[in-house]
């Protein structure tokens, strides 16, 4: 069991060296608290996955540090290789293999940088880390090796759903309902039992074409420079919504989309 609470300055614990997973909002360099920043500053370096041979969300997260934690280098790790085909992942079990096997190899990764690089390290999560982000169960790997020790700190961040919430000025659930947060490779099983109220991450695609009827809220790229905000019934903003992921893509050479869907009536 990975420890993750606070350290006592009396315990012996506060010599062991500290991994700091750090939640940095969700796009915004003013997204992130000053727990955060804080975190930022006590570390001696920071940690982040390299994918491809250009990633811009690790030049964002440079400029982050360049601008709440100067002087704290970002060492970027290149991210293992993903298996994508949708022979090994049309399938819950099969993807949730594929995705085991990249955390393993993920975890052998950093663990050779925490091995050659003494000193706290941070490692910042775009959001927060609690909401479909893979560093906790990496880092997790990692002690159960055994072979290396230190203390793990989590410092939450400003979410993609508070922030589309926020945009929208939205209560993401009913009165005294509830609200269901799923990814769109679930939406259409997670719809099928019943939810009636779904917040949407991690989308590969637009998967709406059988809930045109349905209302959403959705926002790209929030707290980004570029965040784009629409709303309406389904099938009147549909293809416009996926005009918007293509542009946002084009523009700034990533998109990261979240929207809350509600059923009507």
């Amino acid at each position: 069991m990975t420890d993750r609470t606070p350290l006592d300055p009396s315990s012996p614990d506060a010599l062991r060296r500290r991994v700091r997973v750090v939640g940095i909002g969700s796009g915004g360099p003013d997204q992130i608290t000053v727990e955060a920043i804080a975190a930022l500053r006590e570390s001696a370096y920071a940690v982040a996955a390299v994918k491809g041979a250009e990633d811009p969300l690790v030049d964002l997260r440079r400029q982050l540090l360049a601008r709440h934690a100067p002087g704290v280098e970002l060492v970027g790790v290149a991210d293992p290789e993903r298996d994508r085909s949708s022979s090994s992942t049309s399938s819950h079990v099969g993807y949730r293999g594929v995705v085991l096997d990249w955390h393993e190899a993920r975890s052998l990764a950093w663990e050779r940088v925490l091995a050659d690089r003494p000193g706290d390290v941070a490692v910042p999560v775009w959001g927060d880390p609690a909401f479909y982000d893979s560093t906790l169960r990496i880092v997790d790997r990692i002690l159960a090796r055994g072979r290396l020790d230190f203390h793990v700190e989590v410092v939450p961040g400003i979410s993609a759903l508070q922030v589309l919430a926020a945009r929208h000025r939205l209560v993401l659930h009913e009165i005294g309902g509830t609200v269901t947060v799923t990814t769109g490779r679930r939406l259409a099983e997670v719809v099928a039992g019943g939810a009636d109220n779904v917040v949407v991450m991690l989308n590969a695609d637009l998967p709406l074409d059988g809930l045109l009827d349905w209302h959403i809220w959705w926002g790209g790229n929030l707290g980004d420079e570029g965040e784009c905000l629409v709303s309406g019934r389904v099938r009147d903003v549909l293809s416009d919504l996926r005009a918007h992921r293509e542009r946002l893509r084009a523009e700034h050479s990533w998109v990261m989309d979240v929207y809350l869907l509600r059923r009507p009536g």
